[in-house]
C-alpha cells in the first residue's frame, strides 16, 4: 500500500544534507523515524531540529557519520540541526520491506527512507509522549490511516517483541484508535 507523500526539504535541512552529502566518500542508507520523517515526507507543520534514524548501511560508517553530522559536530553548529541515531527502538519486523525513498536522485551519497505510516506510529508506541500523539493524530487524520490495519501490524509484528507490561502497549494502541482514527468495524483486514 503507497501513500501520497508530500516531500518537502526545507532549511535549513536542505542545506545540512547537502553539505553532508558532499562530505562523504561513498553512498550512505539511512531508515529514518521521528518528526523528520513524519514532517518531511508527510507534510506535518512542525520543525524538528534531528533526523532519526534507526538502521544506517553500511553500519561501519557509524562513526564517521557522528564526526560528520553528529550532535556538536561542525555541520550541527552551524545549521543547528543534526543526525541522531535511535539505540533503541521499537519497529515492526517487516517496517523495512515497506520503506519509501524520500527525495531520490536529490543527492549523490545520501539516501533517505522513511517507513510507511503505519510503522511510524507503532514506532512511537512504546515512548508515548505528548509529541508522539501529536504526531500519530496528525498521520491517521491526514492519511486516514485504517485502524484495522494498524491493530493487525501491532499484533503480527509488535506485540511479542516489546518490552515492558504488554498490557500497557494495548491500553495505548487501543487509546490512540479510540482519539485518532476514524471509526471503522474493527476486524481482521488483510493488507494491501
Amino acid at each position: 500500500m503507497r501513500f501520497a507523500m508530500s516531500p518537502n526539504l526545507t532549511s535549513p535541512w536542505k542545506e545540512f544534507l547537502q553539505e553532508l552529502d558532499s562530505l562523504l566518500s561513498e553512498p550512505v542508507e539511512f531508515h529514518c523515524i521521528g518528526g523528520f520523517a513524519v514532517v518531511a515526507a508527510y507534510g506535518l507543520p512542525r520543525s524538528t531540529n534531528d533526523l532519526d534514524y534507526i538502521t544506517l548501511v553500511p553500519c561501519n560508517y557509524q562513526a564517521e557519520l557522528e564526526e560528520l553530522a553528529g550532535q556538536g559536530s561542525p555541520l550541527a553548529r552551524k545549521y543547528k540541526v543534526f543526525m541522531h541515531r535511535v539505540g533503541i527502538a521499537t519497529v515492526p519486523v517487516d517496517y523495512a520491506e515497506r520503506m519509501t525513498e524520500l527525495f531520490p536522485r536529490l543527492f549523490k551519497n545520501i539516501r533517505l527512507f522513511v517507513l510507511d505510516p503505519y510503522d511510524l506510529v507503532l514506532s512511537k508506541l512504546s515512548r508515548n509522549v505528548e509529541r508522539d500523539r501529536e504526531d500519530v493524530a496528525f498521520l491517521a487524520r491526514k492519511l486516514n490511516l485504517d485502524a484495522a490495519i494498524l491493530k493487525n501490524r501491532y499484533e503480527q509484528e509488535m506485540k511479542n517483541a516489546l518490552i515492558g507490561p504488554p498490557e500497557r502497549h494495548d491500553n495505548t494502541l487501543k487509546f490512540w484508535i479510540e482519539a485518532y482514527f476514524t471509526k471503522t468495524e474493527m476486524h481482521s483486514t488483510k493488507e494491501a
